[in-house]
């Protein structure tokens, strides 16, 4: 099968790589540049896509909603109209965010695909656009989409701007000497629900095969971790001791307080669930600032 993979160079798009060899990355592929973007995918021919492109840093969308919006809704329409334009008969996957769901009140956990909507960061905003488009063309266009929203991912290789990749940085640190036993964190007795990068993935590829035309399934663990807990946990793989600060800067208004969802849509469809212990993704998280930290 041969995939067109958007966002390659990000941190879900490098496992993809890995797990798919051989799938062809075209250069400086901008979703922006329409006229680009069309040649490219004639070019390539694509049997399926993976659209993981996006402006996902929520910070930066506030900063600049304009690119936001540029990027994940008029990026996803120049997609769709490229591959219309190549004759592509295929399947696509959009990739979403759980974020979309908004405020979730804790009588609604673990939220599920059928509830409302209501995003609360211009990020979300431009996400939910993009989905309802994916959604209509799904419907009206001569190939099959189908829709994930995918929870917080963890894993090697992702950015500190992250909060669980950011104190496994700091925790290695300490460990090596290179900065004082102190932890700088946010607020860190929220919950949320953590998948594994690799557990995602996987998720992804057998959704673009069995998935349903038009379908939008979470992508999650369906597991509660609470940050604070992580937090310990990493400091016990580390062996290290150090006091935990809570740090201004990092803390985030209207703070979702506990978050968790359900994948039964997506294991009825595929089979698939987790299968890479929080553990093993947060010892693999330390190994992976060993080597740069040396």
């Amino acid at each position: 099968m041969k995939l067109l993979l958007t966002g390659a160079n990000g941190f879900v798009g490098q496992y993809v790589q890995a797990a798919l060899p051989g799938v062809p990355l075209p250069d400086g592929l901008d979703l922006r540049d329409h006229a680009a973007l069309t040649a490219a995918v004639a070019a390539i021919q694509p049997e399926a896509v993976l659209h993981l492109a996006a402006q996902s840093f929520v910070p930066a969308a506030f900063e600049n909603p304009h690119e936001t919006f540029d990027i994940n809704f008029t990026g996803t329409l120049n997609l769709l109209e490229a591959l219309q334009s190549s004759g592509f008969t295929g399947r696509m996957l959009f990739v979403g965010s759980g974020d979309t769901y908004g405020r979730v009140s804790e009588a609604d956990l673990p939220v599920r695909e059928d509830h409302p909507l209501r995003p609360r960061n211009p990020y979300a905003v431009s996400k939910v656009a993009a989905e309802a488009l994916c959604y209509q063309w799904s419907q009206t266009s001569g190939f099959e989409i189908v829709m994930v929203r995918p929870f917080n991912h963890i894993g090697p290789g992702q950015s500190p701007r992250f909060a669980i990749a950011d104190f496994a940085r700091q925790v290695m640190e300490i460990r090596m000497g290179r900065r004082a036993p102190v932890l700088q964190v946010g607020d860190i007795d929220v919950t949320r629900d953590f998948t594994d990068v690799r557990d995602v993935v996987r998720a992804y590829t057998l959704l673009l095969e069995k998935g349903q035309n038009g379908g939008i399934y979470n992508v999650c663990s369906g597991r509660e971790y609470r940050i604070r807990d992580l937090l310990r946990q990493l400091l016990t793989l580390a062996g290290v001791e150090a006091t935990i600060e809570r740090d201004p800067a990092r803390l985030r208004p209207a703070e979702q307080r506990r978050m968790v969802a359900s994948f039964e849509a997506l294991h009825r469809d595929t089979g698939w669930q987790p299968a890479i212990p929080m553990e093993e993704s947060l010892q693999d998280l330390l190994y992976d600032w060993e080597k740069p930290l040396q």
